[in-house]
């Protein structure tokens, strides 16, 4: 059973009490989210949990041998250590047990009774079996694979990115596959495909789990529950995030009056979750049944999966322009845009328009170009060929590095660098404090030095910075990295009142779904597509043409081994042991047997280019449907010939009969 424990435990720093007679039980397959604000205690209770911070007070009981893994915010590792021999580490306590075992074997050959020795022969092999172990070679190889690392195996981890470095912490961890997994936000710096296999094998694999997380739709798909964390107590809420903000709205209502703002925050947050939980649902359900039935249709008429495919692929680009769209004032115009750096594409022959009110996220994987899109947008970086065009516009830009941020100066000099207590915001003259309190910072922050602050109260602070100055255009990197779910919605708020353009680079889906009205997607090749979807949409749409081509390729190797036994290959099908035939068939159905394979061949070659030619990506809207109509037209005078190929052949076999 793998249960952990907290009774009556009290946690304080300095003069701060960050956690207050709190209690928590841990129970075998549950799945629990901490959530709360920065500094609340999320990560305290996390190391605490994990015995890497001991209480002040209280006591932590684990029931039974149990094996806990914890993940850092911020993984280190051992300087000079390349990938293959951090994955190899992580594995040393399943080699020593493997070497053991093997001793162990050998010892019983001696004293074959001994009760001691084959008690711990099948503890051990009963380990090894657990964590599949008995070829770790092969095991350190297939994660490598799965967790997209092997063009990192040979590279120093300590000088890889931070997305890159948390992909190496987690293939760590969960190759232990540890009896609790303790993770402090496991999907920072992750790109959305590697969040999305990360929910796959964590519901999978069925670990017991606490973890800490902004990211709202990773907490609603995994967490069984969640406890807040709030003044040094700890509440729990059962479900996902959706039943979390429905509870805790319940739990507001009964308290006082000076809720009311908070309140206003969830009830906004909660409808416009249902709203997007209930539609997700809905798409999610008539992709299963489309599915299905394509499955069946596949079977007689394997065409249908390109024709859906295509369908699909319509609707994923969706190129619709905004009504009116043409009476804005143009801030950026691109054109053949196109950046190399070390030899790798970043960027190919992006044409685009960006209009005066556009709410634009750009998305992708790790390394893709994201960022050097918006270095380009800027001005800091000039592209290797194109151009970009610059209309007049005021720009505020938010980094991942806080570069706006003096390290030296404290708040009220950082706001107010002339001087005074007051600041312009909106037109609004409001007091330093008032302001900040906004942003949840409170009065006795103002003579904080930035230096001393975390990560997330700097970000919180740039926020806040951005946000005093007038701007046509905001330009956001990674705007909500370490930034606490309170903090994002306030953010949220004020993106979705700010009336000028908005481009930024985000790989929390919740957060892109509700600012971005369009999508700026990079796909491969620095090819840069442009959808009008919602992220969700989209990413459930690549994920229906991922299963049909992969329904494609088990069908077309079904096909082939099928196909393969009634018609052989054109230079198998030579007709010498026609010929003998021919006699018996009239000229006209001997030259027919004869030609039908080489015609055979040649579509099927032609198919082929074709094929490749619609999945490159390469062709205009008008060229896909001329392309489309033209394989379709291909593979039905390809079906037909071989149809009265087999014809010609049964009649060749029964006329040889009679």
């Amino acid at each position: 059973m793998a249960n952990l424990s907290l009774q009556n435990i009290s946690k304080q720093y300095d003069y701060k009490i960050i956690l207050k007679k709190i209690s928590f039980h841990l129970q075998e397959g549950e799945r629990v989210a901490i959530v709360g604000r920065n500094g609340a205690g999320k990560s305290t209770l996390l190391k605490i949990l994990s015995g890497d911070l001991e209480p002040d007070e209280g006591t932590r009981i684990i029931e039974g041998d149990l094996e806990i893994s914890h993940l850092i915010q911020k993984p280190s590792f051992k300087e000079g250590q390349i990938t293959k021999e951090a994955i190899l580490e992580a594995l040393q306590s399943l080699n020593f047990a493997k070497m053991r075992y093997f001793e162990v074997a050998k010892l019983l050959q001696a004293t074959p009774d001994d009760k001691v020795l084959l008690r711990e022969y099948a503890e051990l092999s009963s380990f090894i079996d657990h964590h599949n172990a008995w070829d770790l070679e092969a095991k350190v190889q297939q994660t490598l694979e799965t967790f997209k690392l092997e063009s990192l195996q040979d590279k120093f981890v300590n000088l890889l990115s931070g997305g890159e470095q948390k992909r190496v912490a987690l293939a760590c961890l969960l190759l232990t596959k540890p009896e609790i997994l303790l993770l402090d936000e496991p999907t920072n710096h992750l790109d959305v495909q590697m969040v999305e296999f990360l929910e796959s094998m964590l519901l999978r694999t069925n670990f017991t789990l606490v973890f800490i997380s902004h990211d709202r739709y990773f907490i609603d798909r995994i967490a069984t529950r969640v406890i807040e964390v709030e003044e040094g107590k700890i509440r729990n809420f059962k479900g996902g995030y959706s039943d979390y903000l429905h509870q805790k709205e319940a739990l507001l209502l009964s308290l006082a009056k000076s809720h009311e703002v908070l309140l206003k925050h969830l009830k906004a947050e909660e409808e416009w979750l249902a709203r997007g939980v209930r539609a997700r649902v809905k798409r999610n359900e008539g992709r299963k049944e489309r599915l299905m039935e394509m499955r069946k249709m596949a079977k007689t008429n394997p065409s249908i999966i390109r024709k859906m495919t295509l369908e699909l692929e319509r609707e994923r680009k969706n190129f619709n322009q905004e009504e009116g769209s043409n009476r804005k004032k143009m801030l950026f115009e691109t054109k053949n845009l196109c950046v190399e750096m070390d030899k790798k594409v970043l960027i190919h022959d992006f044409n685009a328009r960006i209009l005066q009110r556009d709410k634009i996220a750009i998305v992708g994987r790790n390394g893709a170009g994201k960022s050097t899109l918006l270095k380009l947008l800027l001005g800091r970086i000039k592209p290797t060929s194109g151009s970009i065009e610059r209309g007049e516009a005021r720009i505020g830009y938010f980094d991942q590095h806080r570069e706006s941020l003096d390290d030296s100066k404290d708040l009220l000099e950082t706001f107010c660098p002339f001087g005074g207590d007051h600041i312009e915001v909106r037109g609004k003259n409001m007091h330093i404090f008032g302001y900040l309190k906004n942003f949840l910072f409170p009065k006795e922050f103002l003579d904080k030095k930035i230096g001393a602050l975390s990560g997330g109260e700097k970000n919180r602070i740039a926020l806040a910075l951005l946000f005093t100055k007038s701007y046509d255009c905001l330009i956001l990197d990674e705007p909500t990295n370490d930034l606490d779910i309170p903090t994002i919605n306030i953010l949220e708020e004020y993106l979705q009142s700010f009336e000028g353009a908005i481009i930024f680079v985000s790989h929390d889906r919740y957060f892109v779904d509700k600012i971005a009205q369009r999508l700026y997607v990079f796909i491969e090749n620095g090819e840069i597509m442009e959808s009008h979807k919602s992220f969700s949409e989209y990413l459930e749409i690549e994920s229906e043409l991922r299963e049909y081509e992969s329904l494609r390729t088990e069908l077309e190797c079904q096909n082939l081994n099928h196909n393969s036994k009634k018609l052989p290959k054109a230079q198998e099908l030579q007709i010498q042991n026609i010929r003998s035939k021919r006699a018996k068939l009239s000229y006209h159905q001997q030259r027919m047997l004869e030609i039908l394979p080489e015609e055979i061949e040649m579509l099927e070659a032609e198919i082929k280019e074709l094929e490749k030619l619609l999945f490159s990506g390469s062709l205009s809207t008008q060229e896909l449907q001329e392309k489309s109509l033209e394989f379709e037209d291909k593979k039905a005078l390809c079906e037909e010939k071989i149809t009265q190929y087999l014809e010609l052949e049964e009649l060749a076999k029964d006329k040889r009969i009679f």
